[in-house]
Parts: C-alpha cells; structure tokens; sequence
C-alpha cells in the first residue's frame, strides 16, 4: 500500500511538473497582460503600479512600483507594516487621481490576500492617521495665513472638514467576524504609524479625498458606457487589478498552431520556473518567445539570457552564470554581432523604460547626507571622488580608487546565515566613518538594493548621524538608548527616499542586535 501511494504521489508531481512549463508560464502571463492592458486603457490616465514580484510579470510597462505582502492579510496574522509603508503609492495617488495596482494568486481564488486584505488595512490606516492630523490642524486657533504658511493645506482642510472616510473597506468575501478582529486592530496601527515619524503632513496635503480600494478581476462585469470618470469618485480610487483568471485547475487551451495549459498567478514564485528569466527580458523578447511554441521555448530563453549575460559581462555589469546553457553565440569569441549588439541595444532602452520612480534600477540618495544605496552594478555609474561598499557576494569592477574608498563585504541573506550581517557591520561602519569624514559621498550596494544594503544603511544612518539627517560622528547616538521605535524611524525615513527598500525581519533583527551593543566607539572597536 505505501508503494502505491508513493507512486500515486510520483505520477501527480510528474503531471504537474509536465504541466507547469516554461511555456505555460511565459503563455499564461502574456494571455493574462491582454487583460490588464484592457483594464488600465479605461482609466488611462491613472498610473499603472506592479506590486513586487509577481505583478511585474502582467505589462510590458509599469509607472512604478510597490510591495504589499500577502503575508500581512494572512488570517489571524494581519499587520500593518512600517518597514514596508509604500508611501510613494500615496502620494502618486494623490497626485494622479488614484492608481491601479496589478498582482495576482496561483491559490484558486479570485484575488490574492495582499488585495484583499494588506492594502485595505493600509488605506484604512493612511486615513486614520490623516483625519487625526486634520483634526489636529483644525484645533489649532491659526490665522488663515498662517495655516497657509505652515502647511500649505487650507484647501484641503476646507474640502474633508472632518468627515474624512477613515472606516475599513473590505471585499464581501471577507467574513464579517475577521473584519470586525482586523478593526480591533485599527486604533494600535494607527499610533504605530503616528509615532513613527512618517510624514503625515505631505500625505494629508496630496489627498485631496481619503484612499479607498476597489477590486477588478476577470470575472468582473464592466459596461463599458457607464464606465466613471476617475474624478468623479469622492474618494481616492486604488484600484486593485487581480491579472489572472481564478480557475484552481489547470486549463488546456489549443490555438490554429499550438497546445498549452493555463495557470493562474503563472508569474508567482519565479525561481521555480523562470530559469533566470525577468520581466524585462521577457517582454523585450515576448512576440519572439509566444510565437516559437512549446518545443523550442526553453531553447530560446536560454539563448535570451546567455545573450544578456554576454553583453553584460563585456561591459563589466554584473552578469551572473546560469545553469542552463545554450549553444555558442553565433561570434566563435564571443563577441556579439552587428545584429546582436542592437538587439542589446533596444533591451537597454526597456531598461529604461523601467527606470521606475527610484525603484529597483536607480541609486536613491537620501536628502543631503551623502548616503545612497542601490544594486550593485549601478557601482560603474559612480565618480572616482564616490566611496562604494559593496555588500554583494560578487566584486564589482569600478574605476581605479584608492583602497580606502571601496569595501567589499559579502554578505548573505539571513535565510542562509543568521549571523552574517552582524558578523560585518562594525567593518561597514568603520569604513563608512572615515569616508564620511572626508567629505565622501558613500554608495551601500547589494545584488538586488533592496534588503542587505538598506540593512547595512539603516546601522549607518542610525549610528553616525543625528535626527535632523546631519552627519555627528557618532555623538547623538552615543547618547541615545536605540529602542525598536527609535530604529523604526529611521527605516521610516530611509524609505522617504528608497521607495523600493524590502529588508528582511532576520537582518533588522541583526541591525537592531547591533545597534544594541551601546557606543559606536566599541562598536568601532569589536572584534
């Protein structure tokens, strides 16, 4: 009987396995971006926002980006988290009139929990926080100039007064009894974003009406004639477009030329499918790889991405070996041809393209204190007079600098070593001090620019400058208990300027372990 159930378990993970494809994949997300072009072309002029990782996968191009986890609307798990507070979503609503954020769910359901729960909690809160600073303003006996003075925000006061719409907007399908646990929580979230000394201010001067979701699928029924203006709403839409089809089965579809399987929510979990693909590459190559079929797909990619890597590499980019191997460039060297170098061409315009509002492709400086962060290979893009710590696991190649400018510090992530952040940062720090001290504007790097280098930014920022932003060598923080609300702040304020900064629980974990340890003298000093 155990050898017929190990073999029942064998053949369904073989079918699936057949099933879930390269091809799939890839035919799936392109059938699934018809969808979401559809829906972003009767609001055109709403931007158009990815939320990290997966929705990055539904459109050839996306305004910017966002992180909401489904993790934070998990049932009995539900957060409102201040390292990941999106701030920059807000604020381009407000500016632009709203948004539509795309994602999607392999699960079977209609829309994943970051819609359906993360980011109505966080509209919710956003509005708590901004009706109590209304409030605020308004209890205040200002003259008229003044309050203009002050806040640049009486029209905004005039139009909420205080009926501001701070309530909890969910889908239907949430039950009433973990609505009613999630509004528990609302106050607490509430006084956790107060005091975390994000700017309410600027929230409450770009929203000219309170945040509130709405939810579009495919199985959504919309008229096309009664389609509303996005003004015309008395709120600020964030329109939450689930890209995939909610079937929890695999769907055999046929055309005139080929077979395939639709899977819903294909672009989630990417290392197990994309075979070092990105969206990026994709979609400079999609018609290509759609149109070539089923049988020649995995062959074409690896032929797309050895190309990347080639042209990557010749430029001293970073340009990481994938398994998957492909025959030889059609240059017996190497060297791309005539043909192959304007194809790299086009797909650095994409690049381009992408460069999203500081987001994942950009060096984000904060305000004027010398300090930036971002990916690795954006190192080459520096001046000679820039220092550059590198948290990579791979060496960058930088123009010639002294040795006291470039620091190369691998370090992993804490999935694979808990202790390895903390082991680096005194180095980190005494590297930081001396090239600050001079002057030195200091460029914190890691692979992605998003997790170990925000980690190793936030030790920097918290350790060696004061709450004004200013550089003290050490001297405020010398004299500061560094609490967990302290420490938050200042995440807060890094995030002000690196909109895409996603540090994991496990490094902060490791920052605050660090910054715990008292004076940066011993900690200069640590062994």
């Amino acid at each position: 009987m155990e050898d017929e159930k190990l073999s029942i378990y064998k053949i369904s993970r073989t079918i699936k396995k057949n099933e879930n494809t390269l091809y799939n994949s890839l035919r799936s997300i392109y059938e699934d971006s018809i969808f979401v072009g559809e829906i972003s072309q009767l609001w055109p002029e709403l931007p158009l926002l990815a939320n990290l990782r997966c929705g990055l996968w539904y459109s050839p191009k996306f305004d910017s980006t966002c992180y909401f986890k489904s993790t934070d609307g998990h049932q009995n798990n539900w957060s409102f988290n201040i390292s990941r507070l999106n701030l920059h979503v807000a604020r381009l609503a407000g500016q632009k009139g709203g948004c539509i954020i795309v994602d999607s769910t392999r699960k079977g359901k209609r829309f994943p929990d970051s819609m359906s729960k993360t980011i109505p909690i966080w509209c919710c809160v956003l509005n708590r926080a901004i009706r109590n600073y209304l409030i605020r303003l308004r209890g205040n006996k200002m003259g008229e100039e003044e309050l203009n003075v002050c806040d640049q925000n009486a029209e905004t006061v005039q139009h909420t007064d205080i009926d501001w719409d701070h309530s909890l907007h969910l889908p239907l399908w949430v039950p009433k009894t973990e609505k009613a646990s999630i509004e528990d929580r609302l106050e607490q979230w509430t006084n956790e974003l107060e005091t975390s000394g994000a700017d309410i201010a600027s929230l409450a001067a770009s929203l000219k009406k309170p945040l509130r979701p709405l939810w579009i699928s495919q199985k959504s029924v919309i008229w096309l004639n009664e389609v509303p203006e996005s003004d015309s709403w008395d709120f600020t839409p964030i329109i939450l477009l689930s890209a995939s089809s909610s079937s929890g089965v695999f769907q055999h579809r046929t055309t005139s030329e080929f077979s395939w399987n639709y899977i819903s929510g294909a672009g989630d979990d990417e290392e197990s499918w994309a075979r070092g693909l990105s969206p990026i590459l994709f979609w400079s190559h999609a018609f290509d790889i759609i149109t070539s079929g089923p049988n020649l797909c995995n062959q074409n990619v690896a032929n797309i991405i050895e190309r990347d890597r080639v042209y990557r590499a010749l430029r001293g980019q970073d340009a990481p070996q994938i398994a998957v191997k492909p025959p030889k460039l059609s240059g017996s060297n190497g060297h791309l041809s005539n043909g192959e170098s304007k194809l790299y061409s086009e797909i650095q315009d994409v690049d381009m393209k992408l460069n999203f509002s500081n987001g994942g492709c950009g060096i984000a400086w904060l305000g004027s204190t010398n300090l930036g962060v971002g990916a690795s290979r954006l190192a080459t893009n520096l001046s000679n007079d820039d220092s550059i710590l590198n948290c990579d696991s791979e060496s960058v190649s930088v123009s010639p600098r002294n040795n006291e400018a470039y620091l190369h510090l691998p370090i992993v992530s804490s999935k694979f070593d808990r202790f390895s952040l903390l082991r680096n940062l005194h180095l980190a720090l005494t590297f930081a001090k001396v090239n600050l001290q001079k002057g030195k504007r200091l460029f914190v790097c890691c692979h992605s620019g998003e997790n170990i280098s925000v980690s190793v930014l936030l030790a920097i920022f918290t350790s060696l400058f004061d709450d004004e932003g200013s550089f003290d060598n050490g001297r405020s923080f010398n004299d500061t208990h560094i609490t967990k609300l302290e420490m938050r702040k200042r995440l807060v304020y890094i995030c002000k300027y690196v909109t895409n900064a996603r540090p994991s629980r496990g490094n902060l974990r490791q920052v605050f372990n660090f910054l715990g340890g008292g004076r940066v003298d011993s900690q200069l000093h640590h062994n």
